[in-house]
């Protein structure tokens, strides 16, 4: 370490200003500006070095946390990329979309604000594009394998990315009219601006990955025909399927999952006409869930002008601050403000949604909504607590139960758990010789760090598969969890 006690020296933890919300409001771009350098180098500098760096049990990659945070201080930014991506595929993903649970179990924040880690790791990305130190990494020879991956999501791409530089030949397929799953589609352009993904294909294009867009496996081409033409298979899909609220009036106009209002709304977004595109302009918008797929139905509600916004949690309002139940270095359950909160708005928890309402032409006008109480560990309405709210645009960004089973059960044959995700062996692999799974398909709904880890590790297990044994590095395991209660 250049400074042993910068910890003590600089104990304030700094991020970049948020642009103010009357000029953010008015584009789709990122929400954040830019940190000076002497105040990155500051923040990287207040990383201890710790003998047992507990931030690597916070990070399923297994990021060089102090290598680099090392690195940065010093200035040596080159060096800095080439540790970052020792481990992580796709450092710009993270640094924007990851809720960084290597920071809550950062050592410096027993008794400290934790180190700016993710922070760091985007400005490392970001000058490394800038300055053209991102190439490509064509592999040395081809084995003459082939591999499908299918999805072209985080865990799928890193798949692609490590078994192409392996040497495999590698296809990724994509249902939807352009590659990147809901890094392309789920996620707003003023949380992650799209121009980060393109270039990432691009670096995966020149290494040699094929991408094959608009293709839905199981229906234009059949799942037993991908398995003929290649020697593995990857299922990557996802677990798209949202969790619903079958209360009365849930099929009236105006009521609908979160990712079909994001979907559309990012289309429009990159220029493409969406005929009958459900839009917040002008309307009273509720949205019931409070994790991130809110906050991004919230954000993209406000740039598209809505009259209104309301957003219900079933649940308690979480603590300010860590709690005993929760100690380091677990990630807590605390409260958090996102940049689409401090938009405008309102928040409201222990909010239980009991029925919708409609005007006499059969749209949404309003909800019945409930306190919440807990009865035997149960979220019930409160009976004598009931309010109508008005709505004329109802989201719902619940969460995701799981994969979509019809054509992988019916034509690919695969089993799936008890939890209703695909099952699979300790390496990756399913109840069907060559075919894996990795990511949410696999796992169930997570983080897009742990995407990234699952394709890395997948990449390994086929790898070995096809060639009998593998360099590849495979950070985690099927089975592992996050370090939560």
């Amino acid at each position: 370490m250049v400074d042993h006690k910068g910890f003590l020296k600089t104990r304030e933890r700094e991020l970049p200003p948020r642009r103010p919300v009357s000029v953010r409001l008015m584009d789709w771009k990122e929400v954040y500006e830019s940190q000076e350098r002497g105040v990155l180098r500051r923040q990287a500098g207040r990383c201890m070095d710790c003998g047992i760096p507990f931030c690597h049990s916070g990070c399923p990659l297994g990021n060089l946390i102090p290598e680099w945070n090392d690195l940065v201080q010093r200035g040596d930014m080159r060096q800095a990329i080439e540790r970052l991506h020792a481990t992580n595929n796709f450092p710009e993903f993270t640094g924007t979309l990851c809720p960084a649970p290597c920071e809550s179990s950062c050592v410096l924040g027993i008794n400290q604000p934790a180190v700016t880690i993710k922070q760091v790791e985007l400005s490392i990305i970001d000058e490394a594009f800038e300055r053209g130190w991102v190439e490509p990494h064509p592999p040395q020879r081809l084995t003459g394998k082939t591999v499908a991956v299918v999805g072209s999501g985080p865990a799928g791409l890193a798949a692609a990315q490590q078994l192409t530089r392996a040497g495999h030949t590698v296809a990724v397929f994509e249902r939807d009219d352009r590659i990147g799953g809901l890094l392309r589609y789920g996620i707003p352009e003023f949380k992650m601006e799209k121009a980060r993904l393109d270039q990432r294909l691009n670096q995966m294009i020149a290494e040699g990955t094929r991408f094959r867009a608009g293709v839905e496996i199981g229906v234009d081409l059949p799942w037993d025909e991908l398995r003929r033409r290649y020697d593995a298979v990857v299922v990557a899909t996802g677990a798209p399927v949202a969790r619903d609220l079958p209360i009365p009036g849930r099929d009236l106009d105006g009521v609908h999952f979160a990712m079909e209002y994001l979907t559309q709304a990012n289309k429009a977004v990159a220029g493409d006409e969406v005929p009958g595109q459900i839009t917040a302009e002008d309307r009273d918008v509720v949205v019931i869930g409070g994790g991130d797929t809110g906050a991004d139905c919230i954000g993209t509600a406000h740039r598209q002008g809505a009259r209104s916004v309301t957003n219900l949690a079933i649940g308690k309002q979480p603590p300010l601050t860590r709690s005993d139940a929760q100690p380091w270095p677990m990630v807590p359950t605390v409260y958090e403000v996102a940049s689409a909160h401090e938009e405008g708005g309102r928040r409201e928890f222990l909010a239980s949604t009991v029925e919708f309402l409609a005007d006499e032409s059969g749209r949404v006008n309003a909800l019945r909504v409930a306190e919440t109480e807990y009865v035997d560990g149960r979220r019930v309405p409160k009976a004598g607590t009931e309010r109508v709210l008005p709505a004329d645009l109802v989201l719902l960004a619940l969460g995701f139960t799981g994969p979509e089973r019809d054509l992988l059960d019916a034509q690919l044959g695969l089993a799936f758990d008890e939890r209703g995700n695909v099952g699979r062996r300790s390496d990756y692999q399913t109840n069907e010789p060559g075919v894996f799974v990795a990511g949410d398909a696999g796992r169930g709904q997570s983080l897009i760090v742990w995407a990234i880890a699952e394709g890395r590790s997948v990449a390994a297990a086929v790898d070995a598969y096809l060639e009998g044994e593998t360099a590849l590095p495979a950070p985690v395991a099927p089975t592992d969890r996050a370090l939560t209660l």
